[in-house]
């Protein structure tokens, strides 16, 4: 036999859900590096994961790793010999290093410098003796955030930990981690099968942990609860059944038995954010709504680690568990309404947004304006704008969002229902936080969009003002996440606005000293980040700089460029016209005095010069009226009819000819036609990649 499975665990208190996989992951790469590092081939790897257990499975690992011949080159002879043909102390050095004789030691000739080198013989790496290392090197690379000692020992790990399982083949390998040793035994379910369990083989694990109703696929394991979660619902019902809630769950479980559980109907007067935010958040309960209405069902279903023989005493526990932080969220709503939204604005003057930038109420202040500004340059109604922004901060400051940070946003719109306020004041109050991530939807109205876009850009111009902008992993104030969203937002306008005029309109509400570029710096910023933003929609980083480069700061402008282009980079002609934007803008940049200066006919030498500047004023007085319409497709068709006069031109014509004039008319024909390709975009910056 040549190869052996590899099967190990590390066995720990329960541990935190959300980084089970994460460790696992981390784990198998460590240990996969590391025979990889060794020279021990193998086949596929996988990793398992519990809230007990982290397991790596390694199949058909090499027993032994190949022996290698190599030939090491050392010191020049100069170094090596000395002046009566004597080795030196450099050549038994070396010598000694490589596990050789000085004697062993050959004359070589590389780059025509004589050296020495050494044939070594190298044995493969026997892989029992060396697999304990690469477990501990790998447990130790584990990315923890929070470690604990447990015990006398002075070892950390997330959790205590409490077995460890080594087996190479059928054999167990000896490991000392965390003052335990190695051996076959797992354990079982902490309820259902509190006892060691006897693994034989690798292969055998996965089934001799499933007859202890320990699930250790992790994928397996999360089919399962959504299977029977959704079983738990009616015809008429839809489960919510989120993938964030559900990966937690999967953390949170070895054997998962869904039930079904029931809270008072009268809590369904409080709003349904906060509700499901106490079932999902605090509780892990999957929620229920109507499948007709969408309304939010008095039910919950929630994931068990064990199979009760009374699961009518486990749902009864839960319900008494939720009906006091539904109570709780019931009391703080019906507390809120007591007093009209606006009335805690004043409050927002104890809260600080940022110690240079002042409190929420100064940001609300700023928002206000922002805001009023914004709805008269996107048609939005300015007296809804106005007065949702001056309430769109308000509701941090209740109880209910004290409580349910989450509901942020919500509990605004809902209180300000209850006080009258307009459904569209409401509404941008609910939708100004949005998008909230990639993906998320858009604010509904030029009301929303306008508070939101104040809310960004105030936060935005202020953090980099003061001179604090994103860095590495750092970003407080999710500025990466903001730019995305102004983004979003502008292009969706569908309107021909400035970014950096926005910008400079929000600046100059700010009464804290902000940097005096801030405006543009912000600008370039929130630019850099379109990369990204394509790069999701499948659009390569050369088509969006090549657009780029035309100058334009209009994100709806840069949008509909960005597109054009990206289509016309599929085509054939593209391809071409890039190549010939390349060499031309090669030969331009070591050319002088060529700007503003337009090529003169009469010192053409070739019909292939004619042919091109003909080419390059009919394109050019049709690309205006387009150009004009933001009709950049329409553009670049036209720019395509000149790949055959570029063609001819190149084929025919030298650029850097000897009579000086000659040659400077040239390059002025050549000028003329790299301005009229970079009204659009640049195409020199066109990748083969973009296709």
């Amino acid at each position: 036999m040549n190869a052996a499975d590899l099967l190990f665990e590390l066995g720990t208190e329960e541990l935190p859900a959300g980084e089970i996989t994460a460790m696992a992951a981390a784990l198998c790469q460590g240990v996969t590096d590391g025979l990889t590092a060794a020279g021990l081939p193998f086949t596929e790897a996988h990793h398992f994961s519990t809230p007990r257990r982290l397991t790596v499975w390694v199949e058909n690992v090499a027993i032994k790793g190949p022996d290698s011949e190599q030939h090491v080159v050392g010191p020049p002879v100069s170094a090596a010999k000395d002046d009566g043909g004597a080795w030196t102390k450099a050549a038994e050095g070396f010598a000694r290093k490589q596990g050789v004789s000085a004697d062993d030691l050959m004359i070589v000739e590389e780059q025509g410098v004589e050296r020495v080198a050494a044939h070594v013989s190298q044995k493969g790496a026997q892989a029992a003796k060396v697999i304990p290392d690469i477990i501990a090197n790998a447990v130790s690379a584990i990315p923890v955030s929070k470690r604990m000692r447990w015990g006398r020992s002075r070892d950390e790990f997330l959790r205590p930990v409490q077995w460890l399982l080594l087996i190479f083949g059928d054999a167990v390998l000896p490991l000392e981690l965390f003052g335990l040793g190695s051996g076959r035994d797992s354990r079982g379910h902490r309820f259902h099968h509190n006892s060691p369990v006897t693994i034989s083989t690798p292969a055998a694990y996965q089934d001799a942990m499933r007859e202890v109703h320990v699930i250790v696929d992790v994928d397996e394991r999360r089919a399962r609860i959504a299977e029977q979660v959704l079983a738990l619902a009616n015809q008429d019902e839809v489960v919510a059944l989120s993938d964030d809630l559900l990966d937690e769950v999967t953390g949170l479980v070895e054997w998962p038995a869904a039930l079904r559980g029931s809270f008072d109907t009268e809590f369904l007067a409080v709003p349904a954010q906060a509700l499901i935010s106490a079932m999902k958040t605090h509780q892990k309960y999957f929620h229920l709504n109507d499948a007709n209405s969408g309304a939010l069902l008095p039910a919950f279903i929630t994931v068990a680690n064990i199979e009760s023989q009374q699961p009518e005493q486990v749902v009864s526990g839960n319900q008494r568990v939720i009906r006091p932080r539904l109570s709780d969220a019931a009391f703080f709503f019906a507390n809120d309404k007591q007093s009209p939204l606006i009335s805690r604005q004043e409050r927002l003057g104890s809260v600080v947004f940022q110690h240079q930038l002042g409190s929420l109420l100064d940001k609300t202040r700023r928002m206000v304006a922002i805001g009023r500004q914004l709805a008269q340059t996107i048609g939005a109604d300015e007296t809804i704008t106005v007065r949702a922004a001056e309430l769109s901060k308000c509701d941090l400051v209740s109880e209910m969002v004290l409580e349910f940070p989450e509901l942020q946003g919500i509990a605004g719109a809902e209180y300000a229902r209850h006080d009258e306020e307009s459904a569209a004041v409401a509404e941008a109050i609910e939708y100004h936080y949005y998008p909230r991530f990639a993906g998320d939807e858009l604010p509904p109205s030029p009301e929303a969009t306008a508070v939101a876009l104040a809310d960004r850009l105030d936060t935005l111009v202020g953090i980099f003002g003061i001179g604090e902008p994103p860095t590495g992993s750092k970003d407080p104030f999710a500025l990466r996440r903001a730019s995305l969203a102004v983004i979003r937002m502008l292009i969706d306008l569908k309107k021909p606005l400035s970014l950096t005029k926005l910008l400079q309109e929000a600046f100059e509400q700010h009464t804290a000293e902000l940097l005096p570029d801030t405006a543009d710096v912000v600008s370039h910023y929130i630019i850099e980040r379109l990369g990204n933003w394509y790069d999701d929609d499948g659009i390569h980083i050369s088509v969006v700089r090549a657009a780029l480069a035309a100058g334009a700061t209009d994100l709806f402008d840069i949008d509909l460029r960005v597109r054009a282009l990206a289509a016309f980079a599929k085509t054939e002609t593209a391809e071409h016209l890039a190549a010939a934007n390349k060499r031309v803008a090669n030969i331009l940049a070591k050319a002088d005095n060529i700007d503003g200066i337009a090529a003169d006919p009469k010192l053409f030498a070739h019909e292939a010069e004619h042919i091109l500047l003909e080419a390059v004023c009919r394109v050019g007085a049709a690309l205006a009226p387009l150009l004009a319409d933001r009709n950049y497709q329409g553009a670049l068709d036209e720019l395509a009819q000149l790949r055959g006069p570029v063609d001819t031109f190149f084929d025919s014509v030298m650029v850097n000819a000897e009579d000086p004039a000659e040659r400077l008319n040239r390059l002025q024909l050549l000028n003329g036609l790299r301005a009229l390709f970079t009204q659009v975009a640049d195409l020199a910056l066109l990748s083969s990649a973009a296709e």
